[in-house]
């Protein structure tokens, strides 16, 4: 037999031996069985030997012995203490014991600090994919980049360019923080339990540096925006309520810096007189990229006008 037919086998026997654990569909729980995907994603990832890599969802430890094998350490969270039982018993009395941290627990609700790393790698469980992207887009220092297993639909969207159907305020906002490739499809039937759906491997690499923007008003500004991303700029800035919040921010950052509104003030007219003069007003979200959404906020704050987003 070839040996990555008899490494194949012997992974799926492993698997079946492990199929006494029952699997929590709360935790999006769908083991990486596959050898050669497995050996794919760490070839992709370019782990260097003195790299700290994060792991999210260790699960039984496929992806995570493979990379304990090239890493200098290997820091894991799994919130299932099942699998963490599991890993540890994968790892106990070989020298990979000593290079792999486990974090018991939920990386989104640990309100703590994530630790340092270069690299994080890891099969996401499917419901905390948007939360853990930006979590690590926002985490300091910046790592190197992260090869991460998403939902097939979820990648696209985070993919996605101006103009496409699926283009949202997650494409704009993941692409404005770094750049994001997709790296290869993976088959439900790569996974025990196989998924409902097909997955993507993508590699996110932070930007650097930074844009210099205030992410709490870019994320007020892109919410307003894509509420109603085929309509022009003008419709979306005629509509009361958008006026009307416009007007309190603007009362806020006029107080703020002592700036006198005159008697005759009016917040409608200051907002079509940013439109007309910066040439943005026919501009619609859907076709709009990071560089359009920035040349926007720069224009409004410009004229003392800001956006806060409501979550």
């Amino acid at each position: 037999m070839p040996k990555v037919l008899r490494e194949k086998n012997i992974s799926q026997q492993r698997e079946a031996f492990r199929q006494g654990i029952n699997f929590k569909k709360k935790y999006g729980q769908h083991i990486l069985s596959n050898p050669l995907i497995i050996k794919s994603i760490i070839n992709k990832a370019a782990i260097k030997s003195t790299d700290v890599v994060l792991e999210v969802g260790s699960g039984t430890g496929n992806l995570t012995v493979k990379l304990l094998e090239n890493a200098k350490k290997v820091i894991a969270y799994e919130i299932d203490g099942r699998m963490v039982s599991e890993l540890e018993k994968r790892v106990m009395g070989t020298p990979m014991q000593a290079k792999l941290k486990i974090i018991s627990g939920d990386v989104i609700d640990d309100e703590s600090e994530l630790p340092v790393f270069d690299l994080c790698i890891a099969n996401v469980p499917y419901q905390i994919s948007s939360q853990l992207v930006f979590k690590l887009l926002e985490h300091r220092p910046m790592f190197r980049c992260a090869v991460l297993m998403f939902q097939k639909e979820f990648a696209d969207t985070l993919m996605a360019q101006p103009g496409e159907k699926n283009y949202s305020r997650l494409s704009v906002n993941a692409q404005l923080l770094a750049k994001v490739d997709k790296l290869l499809n993976v088959g439900k039937n790569n996974f025990t339990p196989p998924p409902k759906v097909e997955s993507c491997v993508v590699r996110i690499e932070p930007k650097n540096p930074q844009p210099n923007i205030n992410f709490q008003e870019w994320n007020g500004l892109t919410r307003l925006l894509f509420s109603r991303k085929n309509r022009t700029l003008s419709a979306i800035f005629k509509l009361t309520s958008n006026l009307k919040l416009i007007n309190e921010n603007y009362e806020v950052y006029c107080s703020h810096n002592n700036i006198p509104i005159p008697d005759n003030f009016n917040i409608k007219e200051k907002v079509d007189d940013i439109l007309t003069m910066h040439k943005i007003a026919e501009m619609r979200a859907r076709t709009m990229d990071a560089d359009d959404f920035i040349r926007v906020l720069t224009a409004f704050n410009k004229e003392g006008i800001h956006f806060f987003s409501e979550k």
